[in-house]
């Protein structure tokens, strides 16, 4: 049994991180170092999400067939090249977001959609989970390609509830990636990616919404 004083730290470790959430940016990771670009890829395409946290989103598509590569980054506002404090102080008008380059071989847009609305809390406007702001609020940005197919799933999703959805369909806009030390989170410091996680909620959350519809983390199962 733990005592009870490293019960209680152990408490506040996860408190302090669920209240941090994605808001901080630690400097002791790595230094904010130039953004990385994504790699462009034969025969693939690319799908932008605004999910809350993009370290979790990340893990929502990492590891699954057809993905290519996820880049935490920002997208929907009017600063040019905006960093991550530029971005959490907020007055951008950004969204946190995830690109997601899949090989439509093997997967079409349409997967990355289901995946899509069952690791966010659709009813949430205001954030998702923990993290609170406009910074956090759920959002599809479709190509005019893609809208179509976002607006279907939307109304299919949408005919489920009795509770009106907050999640918007929203015009691609311009990617920014984020600094090196957002991209592949789980991966850097696993321990803190899954306190906060934890922490968070968002698993009971997306589990009291989706029930046996909710997607495992596969980057959580195998075991990061």
């Amino acid at each position: 049994m733990p005592r009870p004083l490293t019960l209680c730290i152990a408490i506040v470790a996860v408190l302090t991180l669920t209240a941090l959430g994605c808001t901080e940016s630690n400097a002791t990771l790595s230094p904010q170092g130039d953004q990385p670009q994504p790699v462009p890829i034969a025969k693939a395409d690319t799908a932008v999400f605004a999910m809350g946290c993009f370290w979790c989103a990340e893990t929502a598509f990492e590891g699954r067939e057809g993905i290519v590569n996820v880049v935490s980054g920002f997208a929907g506002g009017h600063l040019e090249n905006p960093s991550y404090n530029d971005v959490t102080r907020g007055g951008t008008g950004h969204y946190e977001v995830i690109q997601v380059t899949f090989d439509s071989d093997v997967v079409n847009y349409e997967d990355l959609l289901y995946i899509f609305w069952r690791n966010v809390d659709p009813f949430d406007g205001g954030g998702q989970f923990c993290d609170r702001g406009d910074t956090y609020r759920p959002a599809i940005f479709a190509t005019s390609d893609q809208r179509a197919a976002a607006e279907v799933s939307r109304d299919e999703v949408d005919a489920r509830f009795d509770t009106p959805l907050a999640t918007a369909i929203l015009d691609a806009a311009r990617f920014y990636p984020a600094e090196d030390y957002h991209q592949d989170f789980y991966r850097k410091d696993p321990d803190r990616y899954y306190s906060y996680r934890t922490g968070c909620r968002r698993d009971a959350r997306l589990e009291a919404v989706w029930g046996d519809e909710k997607l495992d983390d596969v980057v959580h199962a195998e075991g990061y």
